[in-house]
């Protein structure tokens, strides 16, 4: 109680002091080396002919024309201004139609693809828990969560917690019950954990985009050797698609940032997503697209059929093939841009698809107005 309180005082201080810390590339400097005497100009004439117009020395060196390209290439890649080699991502499409029996063994598999060496670890799965609607497509549908939950321990995890802080409900275990996680989840109370109550740490993120300097984040998340984000694919009326990165914004206390976190709002959206991200360096994201939401999403949407599971260790590698199966163009989401550092790390090419193509399970996703300019395929 007394780190969410002294979370809770320094909020004000964090958003005063808040200043944008992500990374950029080193200027350009050109360097003069000191130059010993017995390398100046022998005698008056060769010296006076050294002189420029303003009275300093002017050095005159005879290089080739293949050593002027190398130091300019040098030069611009100091200065970033080469774009850095993307190293490709590995994403998986695999047909999912329903919330069935069949969801196991697809889970399995992914997670046996993507996570890595998991015997003797800790592994948090954060569902996205949003609204008391079992019926509808806001939740993460509690079948996918329990599949990923066995999958998990069949690779020999250590343990394997579920964990989420809801933004907009505080009575987290109400929400879950109604989700149908008690009824579908054995034993679920005793593997669960809100985020919202949980002790925190504060953290400096790696890259930081919005306004706050420092993050306070609950250590059950900070502590796992594996992060899984079990994102639902949904439409977003802020952010135009909320994904497996939007989806850590449950990991952020609402005891702390209030409810629904109105302090990473103004702080903004889109960079606070971001620096969530570089918050987390151990992480796999696997998307429920097997019902999603389009429309005025990520809660006053309608269901939206799309019948897929995407997965992968990069999310926004996932994330970005999300958008291109909702017919959505990744380059126009900010917080994918701000996140990838450059375009080509999201460019479909740079991306190795697992499983289905992009092109046989691709359904649009209905769009508010706000957010039609990101209609893939359009003039």
């Amino acid at each position: 109680m007394d780190r969410v309180s002294q979370g809770l005082s320094s909020r004000a201080s964090s958003a005063e002091a808040a200043s944008s810390l992500y990374d950029r590339p080193p200027a350009c400097r050109v360097e003069r080396s000191s130059t010993s005497e017995g390398r100046n100009p022998r005698n008056k004439e060769d010296r006076r002919a050294s002189l420029d117009s303003t009275g300093r020395e002017a050095y005159r060196t005879k290089i080739t024309r293949r050593e002027a390209i190398a130091v300019a290439v040098a030069g611009l890649a100091a200065c970033g201004t080469l774009p850095r080699p993307v190293s490709p991502s590995r994403v998986s499409i695999v047909k999912a139609p329903a919330y069935d029996q069949s969801v196991y063994e697809v889970m399995r598999r992914l997670v046996a693809e993507h996570a890595g060496n998991v015997r003797g670890r800790n592994v948090v799965l954060k569902p996205n828990l949003v609204e008391f609607e079992p019926a509808s497509s806001i939740n993460t549908n509690p079948i996918l969560v329990h599949a990923a939950y066995e999958a998990f321990l069949a690779q020999g995890a250590a343990s394997v917690r579920i964990a989420e802080g809801p933004g907009h409900r505080r009575n987290t275990l109400d929400l879950a019950d109604a989700a149908g996680y008690f009824q579908t989840i054995p034993g679920f109370e005793d593997r669960f954990v809100d985020l919202n109550l949980d002790e925190v740490t504060r953290v400096n993120p790696a890259h930081q985009f919005s306004r706050i300097k420092k993050l306070y984040l609950p250590n059950t998340a900070l502590g796992a050797d594996l992060l899984v984000s079990i994102a639902k694919m949904k439409t977003h009326h802020w952010v135009g698609a909320t994904l497996s990165m939007k989806n850590l914004f449950g990991v952020v206390p609402s005891g702390i940032y209030g409810w629904p976190k109105n302090v990473l709002h103004w702080a903004g959206i889109n960079e606070s997503i971001a620096d969530l991200h570089f918050a987390f360096p151990h992480q796999m994201a696997i998307v429920d697209g097997i019902v999603g939401m389009e429309g005025n999403g990520p809660i006053q949407g309608v269901p939206k059929q799309a019948g897929v599971l995407v997965a992968g260790c990069d999310p926004r590698a996932v994330d970005a093939t999300c958008c291109r199966i909702m017919k959505i163009d990744p380059l126009g989401v900010e917080y994918l841009r701000l996140a990838a550092g450059q375009e080509a790390a999201l460019a479909e090419g740079n991306i190795v698809q697992a499983g289905e193509r992009i092109a046989d399970v691709a359904t649009p996703f209905a769009l508010i107005p706000e957010f039609r300019s990101l209609r893939l395929g359009q003039a």
